[in-house]
Parts: structure tokens; sequence; C-alpha cells
């Protein structure tokens, strides 16, 4: 039997038929005949492909991947993703970073029917991944430049206030990252406007993980609001779609994260206070911890924004208006049938409180106005 037929026959029978019995015979199949890998990882990388059609990019897989299945999938994605990248240039910065964030080790060895298992795991998954909306590019001028000197500045003052462990010294550090952000998004939008670029809104996904999804989700939200972007969650497969321009996404993505190691840092300072006091630690004390931080930053953060723009009514307002109304419209091409979605189990009355505390730790200083 050759390589070709061994393969063809072993996912005709593993990825049209859900049962664990058709699972173990392809997999008894390929166990076989070692000679068929070369032909089966062929295979993986045209689904691989396949699913950069549908609109899927290389960390949304390697997430689903992990959510419905495990560490060793995630390793064999990983594998086949780089395999299938090759030496080509990657579509975008973005795309690249996610190639750069990948695992390059190889799975664990296994014997060959466990490994089979696997890869036929991971294969039924990337043959059933849906059709996702298109991340195109944001349209620029020209080509993207380096990275800036203020975004590197503002990565390592995240780095420092999620490092330290005294609260006044994270709240500064964040205050002169927001600050930072502001004037780095509005030098942006003056930019174009004065030079006719032809800047568009774009698109990226950001990872929302549980547990506790729905409270991160809300936070990310906030972020994104404050940062003139759209958020829009995809519960089911574990990420926000953020829709705004360049310089505005990639503030979103910094302070989200940088926010949400914040946050996980105070709730478990809070829980060990908790069990000091003879409280058990709940689900509830956490999801209740989460929102109300997402809330109360929501808060802090809109706050800090309304001193921005105050007195510059001249040139600024009306771009930024402009730039808000293409990003509302582009969303809703992207997404034109959005429904809310409730906040559910925040019903512990300490977990609130403590919450509100550590967003108010956590606030953004009122950034000074415009010149």
């Amino acid at each position: 039997m050759s390589t070709t037929t061994t393969v063809d026959r072993a996912l005709r029978t593993a990825l049209h038929d859900d049962t664990d019995a058709a699972l173990d015979t392809g997999a008894s199949l390929l166990a076989a005949d070692p000679a068929a890998d070369g032909e089966l990882a062929r295979r993986g990388e045209q689904l691989v492909a396949a699913a950069w059609r549908r609109g899927w990019q290389p960390a949304d897989v390697v997430r689903v991947v992990r959510r419905e299945l495990g560490d060793p999938h995630v390793r064999l994605a990983s594998t086949l993703i780089l395999r299938e990248a090759g030496e080509r240039p990657s579509p975008g910065p973005r795309w690249a970073a996610q190639l750069r964030d990948l695992d390059p080790r190889p799975p664990h060895a296994v014997d060959r029917f466990s490994h089979a298992t696997a890869v036929l795991e991971l294969y039924r998954l990337l043959l059933r991944l849906p059709k996702l909306e298109p991340l195109d590019a944001p349209r620029r001028a020209g080509p993207r430049q380096p990275e800036s000197r203020t975004l590197t500045r503002i990565r390592a003052l995240l780095a420092k206030a999620e490092a330290t462990g005294y609260p006044e010294e994270a709240e500064a550090l964040s205050a002169k990252a927001q600050e930072l952000m502001a004037r780095h998004s509005v030098d942006e939008a003056l930019l174009a406007a004065r030079t006719h670029a032809g800047d568009a809104p774009g698109a990226c996904r950001v990872g929302v993980d549980p547990p506790y999804e729905t409270a991160k989700a809300v936070l990310l939200d906030a972020v994104a609001d404050v940062n003139r972007c759209r958020a829009v969650w995809h519960e089911a497969f574990g990420f926000s779609t953020v829709i705004g321009f360049e310089a505005d996404l990639e503030a979103v993505e910094l302070l989200y994260a940088s926010l949400l190691v914040q946050a996980t840092a105070a709730m478990t300072t809070a829980e060990a206070a908790q069990r000091k006091g003879g409280r058990k630690r709940t689900k509830t004390f956490r999801q209740s911890f989460l929102a109300a931080y997402a809330h109360r930053i929501g808060d802090r953060l809109r706050a800090a924004a309304e001193g921005q723009t105050a007195g510059s009514e001249g040139e600024l307002l009306p771009v930024l208006a402009a730039r808000e109304v293409a990003v509302t419209d582009r969303m809703e091409r992207m997404f034109p049938d959005t429904v809310t979605t409730r906040l559910r189990g925040v019903g512990d009355a300490a977990g609130w409180e403590q919450g509100a505390a550590a967003a108010d730790r956590a606030q953004v200083a009122e950034r000074p106005r415009l010149p």
C-alpha cells in the first residue's frame, strides 16, 4: 500500500466520523506505516493553509487548540504552522509576532499509535474550523516603520508596573504609560490628517481566556472604548476582535495585558486576606472581584480621557470625530448582527468592593491637556 493510500484511508476513516472507534482505526493505519509520516505532515500543512483562507491566524489556531485539546496538540499545531510558513514573508507584523511566539520544540516522544491519535484529533479540529471575519491590514501611506521609541518606553513602563509590589509605584508607572499612549495616538492621527495619508481602521484579535472570561471581556471592552476602538467578544473561540486605528490598537493590546496582570495579582492578594479572615475562596468572589475591577477601571479611564482633548476644538476634534465614524462603520460592516450579553455571578459584595479598590490603586491619572 502506498503512503498516500495509507493517509487517505486514515483521514477518510477518522476525520469524517466522530466516534472513538473511527479514530482508533485511523491511528492504527498510520502507526503501522512509518513511511506515511511525511505525507501526513503535508496534509496537516494543507489544513493549516485552509484555516488561513477562512480568516484564522496563528494565535487563533493555537488558542482554540489549547482550549479544545491540550498542550501536546498545541505543539503539533505549532510545528505545522511553522512548517507551512516556511521562509516566505509574513502577511504583516502581527502575523510575524504570532509566529515568533510559537513553541518551536517538537512534541514529546510517544508511541506511534498515541502520536497518530493526537495528530488525527488535531486534524479533526482544523477541518471543522468555521469561517471568521478577515482581518485585512489597515491601509497606510507607506511601509510600516519600526516600533517607535515611545512604544518601547510604554512597554518598559507597563512591565515595571506589573512587576512592582507597591501599588503607588504601579499607579505612577501606569499613569505615565497611559499618558504616552495618548500622546502617541494623537500624534499619529494628526500626522495622518496633515499628510492626507490613506489610513483606515484595522482590526486585531485579543485572547480572552478562561476562567472568568466574561469579566475579562468587559475589561477589554472598557480599555478599547477609551482608546477609540470597538471590541466584539467571540466567547466560543476565546478572543475579542478589536477594531480601530493602528496606534490605538497597539495601546489597547498593551494596556489590557498589563491591567489583566495587575488585576490577577491584586485578586490573589485579596484572596489571601480573605483566607486569613477565615473565609474560603469562592468562584463568586473572583468573578465579582474582576467584574468590579473592569467596571471601575472603565470609569477611571474615561475620566482620564475627558481632559485629553479639552480646549482643542480646532484641528484635533474633527480628526478624532472622523476616525470614530470610520471605526464604527468598519465594525458594523464586519459584525452586522452583534448582541449584548449579561455579566453573571457577581453577587459577592466583598469581591466587588475589593475589586473596585484594586482598580482605584491601578487608576490612570488624568493626562495633561494637549497644547
